[in-house]
């Protein structure tokens, strides 16, 4: 910090303080939403969210879709199941994707109107 980023008259407005210390959400609140921000920060990981926006997809369906390798989506299929944000199911030996909460979708449209402004 340098001597511009201090302030020089020691005046708290303890009101305007105490009012946002009630209201901003705990650490541990805002440790998830780093980690939720941490996965979207690939963007392999955000195209695939995307993609199971339309619907249900196996890997193979997805490695075409994206022209990824089937290997690389299955790596990171694995992150986004460990953050909760896909589920599967079984069908024989194929195994199907879905995106298991929709919010997750309107964040990524809301980011994509943003960049697009």
């Amino acid at each position: 910090m340098t001597e511009k980023d201090v302030c020089e008259i020691k005046n708290i407005r303890s009101d305007l303080v105490n009012k946002i210390s009630s209201e901003i959400e705990p650490h541990d609140v805002m440790h998830e939403v780093s980690d939720l921000f941490k996965i979207l920060s690939n963007c392999t990981r955000v195209r695939i969210l995307l993609a199971l926006s339309y619907d249900e997809l196996c890997v193979c369906e997805l490695s075409l879709l994206l022209n990824i390798s089937q290997s690389s989506i299955s790596h990171q299929l694995r992150h986004l199941r460990a953050s909760n944000l896909v589920k599967y199911r079984k069908e024989n030996k194929q195994i199907f994707y879905s995106i298991a909460d929709l919010q997750i979708i309107s964040i990524i449209k809301e980011g994509i109107v943003n960049v697009k402004q």
